[in-house]
């Protein structure tokens, strides 16, 4: 891949074509940490099983790996064994889940409390968190310095809860000034990675989300993103699983319109990608990019989707002065920040707002 083509990527990564028009004013976001709040939901209770202790943790001003190598320290093993679902922002005050092994009892662990964070429960539990082992997030977000017509908010956030936002995979997932690029492009160019697993892991997760994001900005271009094209890999809303769809028929477009499927894009990997319209469509654009690709399936990544169509789940807001906050919940691997691009220009204080 030349760099004049890699190049061409950074914009499609980091400020991809919006679905719902300009925004609509501009804001501050997260001022302070309060400004984002961030709940995790994990869609199911603690089992009672002995091997581990499931953690609800709330923090404030510190990083969710943090919070796993602290919770280590106090169970006196390898922060390697401390599960949890999702990355949270250091910058917000989050509530998230962790599991830790059963060296100590619940009791130790209730109300234990360290700088920047708080356990709030202990619950016994049989198995280790994995990493995606969440329904979703819910936000509440307070943007300031909003100058907005309350008006065309008002009509702005209805049209985003009723066609849903690009599920674009957030610019922090790219790292701070889109560090995670650079790192991209050496790896495409000499093969060069960084040392340990977990850097590695990084630059796979980057690349698979540019060329997804590549993908799903031309179908926003091409309006296709919340529509479904002969040959569509579909999701199932809700749900890590898909299947194909040669062609596009009245229940699929009653299924689509009523959010239970959605249209998906291509986490690269090896796998055969999908035909029809889609498939060439996809090929058209990755066709340049190749040498990533390549890359990927080398590293020995399967291929998998992604689907193209977020839906905000009870949207709603408050808007009194210049200060507006908006309350919703998103499925798991949804960004925040792509739901509020749609609706305003922010500027980041602080923090790189890591909400999957």
């Amino acid at each position: 891949m030349s760099e004049a083509a890699f190049e061409a990527l950074r914009p499609k990564a980091l400020t991809p074509p919006r679905a719902h028009g300009e925004p609509l004013g501009h804001a501050e976001l997260k001022v302070q940490p309060e400004d984002f709040v961030v709940e995790e939901r994990l869609g199911f209770d603690a089992d009672g099983g002995a091997g581990h202790v499931l953690l609800k943790v709330r923090k404030r001003g510190l990083d969710s790996l943090s919070v796993a190598r602290e919770l280590a320290r106090f169970a006196d093993v390898p922060a390697r064994d401390v599960g949890l679902a999702g990355l949270k922002d250091r910058h917000a005050v989050t509530t998230q889940w962790f599991t830790v092994p059963a060296r100590r009892p619940p009791a130790d662990w209730q109300l234990l409390e360290g700088e920047g964070y708080l356990v709030e429960a202990a619950l016994p539990h049989s198995r280790k968190l994995k990493r995606g082992a969440l329904r979703g997030n819910t936000f509440r977000i307070t943007l300031r310095n909003v100058e907005l017509p309350a008006a065309a908010l008002a009509s702005r956030l209805q049209r985003l809860s009723a066609e849903g936002v690009p599920n674009y995979f957030g610019p922090q997932r790219f790292g701070r000034d889109g560090s995670n690029l650079d790192a991209i492009a050496r790896w495409c160019q000499d093969g060069t990675l960084p040392w340990g697993r977990d850097g590695r892991a990084f630059v796979y997760s980057a690349a698979r989300a540019l060329l997804f994001n590549a993908v799903l900005g031309r179908r926003v271009e091409e309006g296709s993103w919340n529509r479904l094209l002969p040959g569509e890999f579909v999701n199932l809303a809700g749900r890590r699983s898909w299947f194909i769809a040669e062609a596009i028929d009245a229940t699929l477009e009653e299924r689509l319109a009523r959010h239970d499927i959605h249209p998906t894009g291509p986490l690269t990997g090896k796998g055969a990608g999908p035909g029809g319209e889609v498939g060439a469509l996809e090929a058209e654009v990755l066709g340049p990019l190749q040498a990533l690709t390549h890359r990927l399936i080398e590293a020995g990544l399967e291929a998998d989707r992604r689907a193209l169509r977020l839906m905000p789940e009870g949207l709603r807001f408050t808007l009194a002065g210049n200060e507006l906050t908006v309350e919703f919940s998103l499925q798991a691997g949804g960004y925040a920040t792509v739901v509020l691009r749609e609706l305003v220009q922010t500027e980041l204080l602080a923090g790189e707002a890591s909400d999957d």
